[in-house]
């Protein structure tokens, strides 16, 4: 939390919508409207937001394709294993 020695007053316009979303987190977190602007300041980076959807792209792209792969297999496994029960007369 900044303390009121280094803080500089700032002038900002916001939209009805933003000023209403802005007062109903406020009340959620129990604290400031500034306060919640500030932490809005300090996590946002527009690089690492661009790099990180494309990473995130990818890596859920990979993991589809895993499970995707695993579980062809494991059907074809207990597809096996079904008609191996079944040739047994075990349903």
């Amino acid at each position: 939390m900044a303390t009121a020695e280094n803080l500089v007053r700032k002038q900002i316009m916001l939209s009805s919508d933003n000023i209403e979303k802005l007062d109903k987190l406020s009340k959620q977190q129990g604290t400031s409207a500034a306060e919640i602007v500030r932490l809005s300041i300090d996590s946002y980076d527009p690089e690492a937001a661009d790099i990180e959807e494309g990473e995130l792209l990818d890596l859920v792209s990979e993991r589809l394709k895993e499970a995707i792969k695993e579980t062809a297999g494991t059907r074809r496994r207990l597809n096996k294993a079904l008609k191996k029960l079944e040739s047994k007369g075990i349903e």
